[in-house]
């Protein structure tokens, strides 16, 4: 029997060869926002990857939702040309869908690139002020963000159409809105930074009015024919924050709005979180959304195993799973747990040579690489 990991799930009018999807990872190797030669060499890669879904990077809707100098972004012509060179030769790789993940950073953006310390830019660092529900910093010694106005929050949701239209010019097969990791849509929805008393702040309701109407806006543009989801977020890993529930509440106000589906995920609002990272670890908090709302849910978050991703989707916990690390540690991860369970993915022929049917040294670099029998 077929591992369920490995037969096709359809998300809106786009269908997915199978239920692996590599994860939004950002590179931080842009130039104002423009894709180089890294991502023509970083998505390459994992064009020959055999996953069925392929997530380019949160990528900026403004230049000042950027998390750093050197994120990906969608605001310009040039960043649309750029990006359109890189995903033309995707294209030109694999006939898998690819995605893209709209984003802005909040009162997160204006930092340094993890390799150099990933702290707010210092003066002599080309700062920019950045912005937020309220004026709450992210912890301290961070920026204090502007406490957006009505009228600025009606500009950044013209900013997430306006990108949606540029993905929808580059090609994109599915467009994903980031609501999570504690950026500027997940700030809004938590009372932990949105302390508003406007009609964007207080009850859940206002709180998720931000997101919801950016939500429609998005719809409005993006074609049915083609898949729009949502990461969100569902514990805050801190007292008096968003948690699983209002996850719950979230995800069916999107479904309601007309997505697709949700990637269940969590943490980063707060520099006083306590998570216990362990192997699926939000695996959980996307099974109560997929309990409690009719709409196809991936699961995300330490899921480095086959038979644990796997077990996930065959026993119902979520119709998909996305990998991050996993996939930069071994761009060839879903070769190999398709090969364990005995399953069929397609490899580029310049690299058909390498299957294990064919090359006897799979059994030498993977000894207990044997098939399993699949769950039901």
């Amino acid at each position: 029997m077929t591992a369920r990991l490995f037969t096709p799930v359809t998300l809106g009018g786009i269908t997915l060869p199978n239920r692996i999807v590599v994860a939004p990872m950002c590179q931080y190797s842009a130039d104002d926002g423009c894709m180089s030669d890294w991502h023509m060499a970083h998505l390459g890669s994992l064009a020959c990857s055999g996953a069925g879904l392929v997530m380019v990077e949160a990528s900026g809707v403004a230049r000042e939702g950027r998390i750093t100098h050197h994120c990906t972004g969608l605001y310009t012509d040039h960043n649309e040309a750029a990006m359109q060179r890189v995903v033309a030769a995707f294209r030109r790789i694999t006939r898998s869908p690819i995605g893209i993940q709209l984003a802005h950073a909040g009162r997160k953006a204006s930092t340094q690139v993890p390799w150099l310390g990933g702290k707010p830019l210092a003066a002599g660092e080309s700062p920019w002020q950045t912005v937020a529900p309220s004026a709450l910093a992210f912890g301290d010694g961070w920026h204090v963000p502007h406490a957006l106005s009505a009228g600025e929050i009606r500009a950044v949701i013209d900013a997430f159409a306006a990108a949606a239209r540029r993905a929808l010019a580059i090609g994109f097969d599915v467009l994903e809105l980031h609501s999570a990791h504690g950026y500027l849509t997940h700030q809004f929805l938590s009372p932990l930074s949105n302390q508003r008393s406007d009609r964007y702040g207080g009850s859940l309701e206002n709180r998720m009015r931000f997101a919801l109407e950016m939500a429609r806006a998005v719809r409005e543009i993006w074609p049915r024919e083609r898949a729009l989801g949502a990461r969100i977020t569902a514990s805050d890993w801190a007292e008096g924050g968003f948690g699983p529930e209002d996850a719950v509440a979230y995800a069916r106000e999107l479904k309601a709005a007309g997505l697709d589906y949700v990637c269940v995920s969590s943490g980063g609002l707060v520099a006083h979180q306590r998570i216990k990272v362990e192997p699926g670890y939000q695996v959980g908090f996307a099974a109560r959304v997929k309990q409690a709302v009719p709409i196809a849910v991936r699961a995300v978050g330490l899921i480095a195993d086959p038979e644990q991703a796997e077990q996930i989707v065959a026993s119902g916990k979520a119709d998909m799973v996305a990998l991050a690390r996993g996939l930069l540690d071994n761009p060839r991860w879903v070769w190999h747990a398709a090969e364990r369970f005995g399953a069929s993915v397609e490899y580029p022929p310049q690299y058909a040579r390498s299957h294990h049917a064919v090359w006897p040294g799979a059994a030498l670099a993977r000894p207990r690489s044997v098939p399993t029998q699949a769950a039901a």
